[in-house]
């Protein structure tokens, strides 16, 4: 039952966790944030966590585990249902399109804007940035700052997950048989990685629904999901998952702090048997807690002062750095490098990446349960699929895309690089057309360059209305005829063209390989944390390898890895007030660089660390077998000179056998 009811909770958090990566990019254009503040919201739910892991971990323990972990799950939920409630106070959304089209006006809508004149009519007519964000003042400043909002519902969920992974596993490896501790681990680790299946396909369906869906009518909406300034309902998601949590919190109200445990166990100190124990000889609640708190600093010393536990720690803060920073931009650079939509990007992650991590994190378990394989074994396993993975990972420098096409930006508007002032969006063909600088709406010229909007390229004629407008006569788009006219254009940037989605068939394949053998070492590492630390530490060990990982890891790598990935960015968008806001355009060439590069180089110390836990398991492996072949050895002979025959009686004990 506890297996069951952990497993469904595992899953309920890696639901609202993934579910937060999937929709990063929405929150980004939502707010207009850059990615390092996205990486800030993101690392919240590590502070949070980090605020009461150690007392959680110590001192839960010793209380009753499965209602510490209930009560932290209903706090997870009310946190998830936090993040959702900037959009109830929000006002509409409002995208600025260079012309919306209504059914009234097909045709002869000049985005070229020749005159102050011809401004004035087309706000009359079509307003050209009156329904646009940034004009109405600061008001949509202010309501980006509520982003703080997320920021703190997602802080609360940290703090309700804390109980969860130290004291949920714990107790199932104090209740289970030895040998069947890896396999339950391993279920209720691809419990945590199915939740993130369901999470990255509910974050596609979210995507592809209008932000303000069931208050606008989705008819007059002029943009699509592939369109630059398209805004997903973010917020459904989290009221989904912050319901499934509720749900999961409701059978540790009812299960045991203590269950029947089988012989093998019998005799060790686990938390609740010392639980027991200070509850029958101490009176009184204060007296148990000050003598818990005596025990702490010894046994917090016992712990740090296991040299493989302490090597283990720092490999996996390493390698959680890695993964966290290329788990939380994965969708982001997918959507850049391939030209993919948020929809399309999480159904790739969901339907087929993560699979293969639940299938690689069950394998390294059943491969664990099946060969019985020791801590030296464990380390083994995670140090050969950490290195198969982080080979798989370089390959992927070769599967990036070009740079997009972009006039002003990344190709001259006569289309050759290079570009020499890249803020400098106007040429000679749009400089009659005033265009506003900080107009992003890019449309796709049939030369196949992207201009920033259709007055950027140029266009003196528009038909069709909505999402299927057609622009024509557009002065920078060199058509490829002669003698030259101007040329046409239609909404939305140029697409990557087949041979980018070739490449992206390539990258999914190997990083489905990446990630199976990267998951496959889960389960390993975990029996490694587990078995090098004293039975009665557990709780605490795990605690303090926590709180290492969320300080570590869990807290800078998104912001790191957010700030490095802003370095490559091509254009920003402008608030009316304050600044930029959110980036629209990125450097592909950089931002694959960066990307890959850093999560490479944190794997491979990591790969390192994790060299040295194996060679030391090692050496005290060989230790223990000549002290006790040496023992068993001198008692045979000293029996031999007694007169006794070593054929009757054992040479050495059971245990020692065993040990052989």
């Amino acid at each position: 039952m506890f297996l069951g009811a952990l497993s469904f909770l595992y899953f309920a958090k890696a639901l609202s966790g993934s579910y937060l990566k999937s929709s990063i990019t929405q929150i980004e254009r939502r707010f207009e944030i850059p990615s390092s503040l996205v990486g800030v919201i993101d690392g919240s739910f590590e502070i949070g966590n980090l605020l009461v892991i150690i007392v959680v971990s110590y001192f839960g323990a010793k209380l009753h585990r499965p209602k510490i972990i209930a009560a932290g799950c209903l706090i997870m939920s009310a946190g998830t249902f936090f993040i959702a409630m900037p959009h109830f106070f929000m006002a509409r959304y409002s995208y600025g399109k260079a012309l919306l089209h209504s059914s009234n006006y097909t045709s002869n809508l000049s985005p070229c804007l020749q005159m102050i004149s011809d401004v004035e009519m087309s706000a009359d007519i079509c307003p050209l940035e009156a329904s646009s964000s940034w004009v109405s003042g600061c008001d949509a400043d202010v309501e980006s700052s509520l982003w703080v909002y997320v920021l703190l519902g997602n802080l609360l969920r940290g703090i309700g997950e804390a109980p969860i992974q130290p004291l949920g596993i714990s107790y199932l490896d104090d209740y289970s048989r030895e040998e069947d501790s890896a396999f339950y681990i391993g279920c209720v680790q691809t419990a945590a990685v199915v939740g993130p299946i369901f999470g990255f396909l509910l974050g596609s369906l979210c995507a592809r629904l209008f932000v303000d869906f069931g208050a606008v009518d989705l008819d007059q909406v002029a943009i699509t999901p592939e369109d630059a300034q398209w805004i997903g309902a973010w917020w459904l998601g989290y009221l989904v998952a912050g319901a499934v949590s509720s749900l999961a919190t409701i059978p540790f109200w009812f299960l045991p702090n203590e269950q029947n445990q089988t012989e093998v166990r019998k005799n060790s100190s686990t938390a609740s048997e010392r639980s027991v124990f200070i509850l029958e000889e101490v009176s009184g609640r204060k007296t148990q807690m000050l003598k818990m708190a005596k025990e702490f600093l010894p046994s917090l010393r016992d712990v740090l002062g296991n040299p493989v536990y302490f090597l283990y720690v720092c490999g996996s803060v390493f390698q959680y750095n890695s993964l966290i920073g290329m788990v939380t931009y994965k969708p982001k650079y997918i959507e850049q490098q391939y030209g993919q939509t948020s929809s399309t990007t999480n159904f790739i992650i969901g339907l087929i990446n993560v699979p293969a991590v639940a299938l690689g994190i069950f394998s390294g378990g059943v491969i664990m349960k099946k060969f019985r394989v020791d801590i030296l074994g464990a380390a083994q396993l995670l140090l050969g699929s950490s290195v198969v993975g982080y080979l798989m990972l370089l390959s992927l420098f070769a599967l990036g895309c070009e740079n997009s096409s972009v006039a002003g930006l990344t190709v001259s508007y006569q289309g050759f690089p290079p570009v020499l002032d890249p803020e400098a969006a106007d040429s000679g063909c749009n400089l009659s057309c005033f265009c506003p600088g900080n107009q992003w709406d890019p449309v796709c010229g049939e030369n196949g360059v992207t201009y920033f909007s259709a007055c950027f390229a140029g266009c003196r004629s528009s038909n069709g209305t909505g999402r299927m407008t057609t622009f024509s006569n557009c002065s920078c788009v060199a058509p490829r005829v002669w003698p030259p006219v101007g040329g046409s254009a239609v909404p939305g940037p140029c697409a990557k063209g087949l041979y980018c989605s070739k490449k992206l068939l390539y990258f999914v394949i190997v990083s489905v390989v990446t990630s199976f053998a990267l998951s496959f070492g889960g389960t390993p590492g975990y029996i490694l944390l587990l078995r090098c630390t004293k039975r009665e530490l557990k709780p605490l060990a795990l605690g303090i390898y926590t709180m290492a990982v969320r300080v570590l890891a869990g807290v800078p790598a998104p912001v790191y890895f957010g700030a490095l990935i802003d370095s490559v960015c091509l254009k920003w968008s402008n608030r009316k007030c304050r600044g930029k806001g959110a980036c629209r355009l990125y450097n592909t060439d950089g931002f694959r660089y960066v990307y890959l590069g850093v999560t490479a180089a944190l794997g491979s110390a990591f790969i390192f660390l994790n060299a040295v836990v194996v060679f030391m398991l090692r050496k005290r492996r060989i230790a223990t077998n000549k002290r006790v072949t040496g023992g068993a050895c001198q008692r045979l002979a000293n029996q031999s000179v007694g007169g006794k025959s070593h054929l009757t009686q054992p040479a050495y004990s059971s245990q020692e056998e065993t040990q052989l």
